[in-house]
């Protein structure tokens, strides 16, 4: 074989021709077509140059299935003009290689040339997916846009920096693999979203038979440099542009591996895409690095960020502004800063209730039961106070033979670049101790690869008559995940004892009128009434 695109003495046939006798010592050459720019696959018969194929294969919208150790079936579309009407027939082409690994190689030579397609100028990539004819489920479910977006964020080693110098996902990672060795050893492993290809690296190490990198982006070619400046674990490792959705590997893994979770777990929706994964590459019984995930939840009261988000409206209430009174816009304004979930590291003593969780199990759940997550709520208030909405983070479990270990972005847990998120209230509820909070939280996937949140919270009767049931107060929200308020403060120091945890803090008691309370905090309050309150000045 003289390059990984070339394959010399090969044998191929024209199956879908009567007849047709087959082809020994011929050439299958990958490259790209002069007429179109496109890709193509030429097979040149023995004795001929190659700019004279026999045949020539359009690969936009060609595919191969593995018929045999070294024996592949190539099927592609074609037409030809009969009297003045071009007619449109499939061509099958049966080609065979010298040995098993030269089969492998001609396979994802064939993936490389069909998804990182070239131009006409020679190395030069096009965007993702820009001639393929049919579009693959990725494309069918998620925005262009959004793609184009997302493909180009992970494509830059800046952000790549960000998730390897998180110590607590990287460090945690490294220690799920390399505590379970005997699950790597041997075996295939694909890692689906590889980015720089550390993962994959971590597999090699742990002394995997071979890893398919599958990465969509442009950081495909970052980690097949980091790859092969890493020659020991290199030889092991094989990086595949394209999408998981779209391309075919040459066999099944024993484990997939992978880092498909964003923020509130489902951000970016890379969830659906390591589920299309498993039933597409992984073998029965195979094994899923993560294997579950879990979304937590809990009521927190945080007065101090109330007041940071109600008092960004204040802008609007101006009435004269170069003239202008801005009023009108204020209940708006004031219901957009509310619906931006936020993004932060907080105290875990702000939660005023033990949290639950909803689980996902990789292995065996739908990818459509992704698309709308319902999360019923119910709590008991452990203190008297307001109630500002939910607080949420994630963890995830390594379900390895040897060793079983999670990784959490908990508050109060080292901080990761997740941190965690909370869904906060434009109208809070008002609760005592040991009152029920009910409600719901519902996450609708949309197109820009995220979810909309609707959450629903409620106070249930307290005291006499209570267990007749009832609500007393309700409170809902609409965010989108997608436009967090990216706060990442460090939790802050509350002035509390040890002792005193489970008292209600001075600072949260409701102040003001009746008519106060029900309508949410009035605007003259400010920060440093809190802050004078709580005795931190």
């Amino acid at each position: 074989m003289a390059s990984p695109d070339l394959f010399q003495n090969v044998a191929f046939s024209d199956v879908s021709a009567a007849a047709a006798p087959a082809a020994e010592g011929a050439t299958a050459a990958f490259g790209v077509a002069a007429a179109t720019g496109g890709p193509r696959l030429s097979l040149v018969k023995a004795g001929k140059p190659e700019v004279e194929p026999t045949i020539e294969i359009d690969l936009s919208d060609a595919q191969i299935f593995k018929l045999g150790p070294s024996e592949w079936l190539c099927l592609c579309g074609e037409s030809e003009a009969k009297a003045g009407v071009e007619e449109s027939f499939s061509r099958a082409i049966k080609v065979v290689l010298r040995t098993e690994a030269e089969s492998k190689a001609f396979s994802l030579a064939f993936q490389r040339w069909k998804h990182q397609v070239i131009s006409g100028k020679a190395g030069e990539p096009l965007e993702n997916g820009s001639i393929i004819a049919s579009k693959s489920k990725f494309d069918t479910k998620i925005e262009a846009s959004s793609a184009k977006m997302y493909f180009h964020y992970y494509g830059q080693l800046l952000h790549q920096q960000n998730m390897l110098q998180d110590f607590v996902r990287t460090g945690t990672y490294y220690a799920a693999v390399m505590e379970n060795r005997s699950d790597f050893e041997g075996r295939v492993v694909v890692d689906v979203g590889a980015g720089s290809g550390i993962l994959s690296l971590f597999a090699a190490q742990a002394g995997a038979r071979h890893v398919y990198a599958v990465e969509a982006s442009e950081m495909a070619e970052h980690a097949q440099r980091l790859i092969s400046g890493n020659p020991s674990l290199g030889q092991r490792i094989t990086v595949i542009k394209g999408k998981v959705e779209e391309v075919e590997l040459p066999e099944k893994a024993d484990i997939l591996i992978s880092e498909p979770m964003g923020t509130l777990l489902v951000n970016e929706r890379m969830l659906e895409s390591y589920v299309i994964a498993r039933d597409r590459f992984l073998a029965p019984d195979g094994k899923m690095f993560p294997t579950t995930g879990r979304i937590h939840v809990a009521p927190f009261s945080d007065e101090y960020l109330y007041v940071e988000m109600a008092n960004k409206a204040l802008f609007w209430q101006q009435h004269n502004f170069f003239g202008v009174d801005l009023t009108p816009l204020h209940g708006s304004a004031f219901q957009g800063y509310f619906s931006q979930p936020v993004v932060d590291a907080f105290d875990p003593r702000l939660l005023i209730s033990p949290p639950t969780y909803h689980t996902l199990d990789f292995t065996s759940m739908k990818e459509e039961e992704l698309y709308k997550i319902d999360i019923p709520l119910s709590f008991v208030a452990s203190v008297g106070t307001r109630v500002h909405g939910l607080a949420c983070w994630f963890d995830v479990l390594f379900n390895g033979s040897t060793v079983q270990r999670w990784l959490t972005t908990a508050p109060g847990s080292p901080t990761t670049h997740w941190y965690q998120l909370r869904c906060v209230l434009s109208q809070p509820l008002y609760v005592m101790a040991g009152q029920e909070i009910t409600g719901r939280l519902h996450l609708v996937a949309h197109s820009s690869q995220s979810y909309t949140i609707y959450l629903t919270m409620s106070a249930k009767m307290w005291g006499v008559g209570a267990d007749q049931g009832g609500i007393l107060q309700t409170s809902t929200g609409k965010l989108e995940l997608k436009e967090p308020y990216y706060r990442l403060s460090q939790p802050q120091s509350y002035v509390l004892q040890q002792d005193q945890q489970q008292q209600q803090l001075p600072c949260l008691q409701p102040q003001g009128s009746e008519q106060q309370m029900q309508e949410g905090l009035s605007p003259g309050i400010t920060i440093d009434q809190v802050d004078q309150e709580c005795g931190l000045h």
